[in-house]
């Protein structure tokens, strides 16, 4: 963007209202880290961090015009999205504004809606090791990385995880348990961009994690809109002349 990139970033802020372990961990919600890190970074407009306590879920009409990506964390209170929410959301997405959906943000309500599947994996909690290695080095969103970054503990998400094929595959997971997740995928859905990111977890620091936050923002580039205002579609006029059946 010209004068840079707006970012919203939607958290639930449900689990550090509610328990003491996660506060210690996050003390200013989730959504802190990562704004506060995207904020240091070039070619941001603005951070703004959305929550489903705020007016109109976080989601009204100007903070919705005014984001060229959103980030989109969720777990506890996927149901209480309302439909309209997610319906408007959907819309920002197919006309261009990119979405990072992010760790258990993959049973949110607006996820599913882009994916058409179920979106279900398999789960444990335990604290185990994972290792992210880097599949497509050349995409954008990899850059600057590492063949391969680790999380100490963290959950652990395995396949099968129910999702179309992406379009492009960034990252694979492997846990120290022994499964392998597809951490790091992209979609295009209208005119917009879809990435899901798989580490995330409210009682682990995952979100200070610079390499994670790296892709973050990696991510928020690459998402950010084209700049297509318009595509035409439906039964329209020939551009040459068509000698048509009499």
């Amino acid at each position: 963007m010209s004068n840079g990139i707006r970012v919203t970033i939607w958290n639930e802020g449900v689990h550090e209202k509610k328990h003491e372990t996660v506060r210690k961990v996050y003390p200013k919600g989730l959504g802190a880290p990562i704004a506060e890190y995207l904020q240091k970074q070039p070619g941001i407009a603005s951070v703004h961090i959305s929550e489903l306590d705020h007016e109109q879920q976080g989601l009204t009409d100007d903070i919705l015009a005014n984001t060229d990506v959103m980030t989109w964390w969720g777990h506890m209170a996927h149901d209480q999205v309302t439909d309209k929410n997610v319906e408007r959301v959907h819309q920002r997405v197919l006309e261009g504004m990119g979405l990072i959906v992010l760790h258990s943000g993959h049973y949110s309500k607006i996820f599913k809606r882009l994916m058409g599947t179920g979106c279900f994996l398999k789960w444990r909690e335990i604290g185990e090791k994972e290792r992210l290695w880097v599949v497509d080095p050349a995409h954008p969103i990899a850059e600057g990385l590492p063949e391969y970054f680790e999380l100490e503990h963290t959950e652990m998400y395995g396949e099968h995880f129910d999702i179309p094929q992406p379009d492009q595959l960034v990252f694979i997971s492997w846990f120290a348990g022994g499964e392998v997740f597809r951490s790091g995928c992209c979609w295009h859905r209208g005119q917009g961009k879809v990435f899901y990111f798989r580490p995330g977890h409210e009682t682990f620091p995952i979100y200070y994690n610079e390499n994670v936050l790296h892709v973050i923002y990696n991510a928020v580039k690459w998402a950010t809109p084209s700049g297509v205002k318009t595509i035409v579609r439906g039964n329209t006029k020939p551009l040459e002349d068509v000698k048509t059946q009499p």
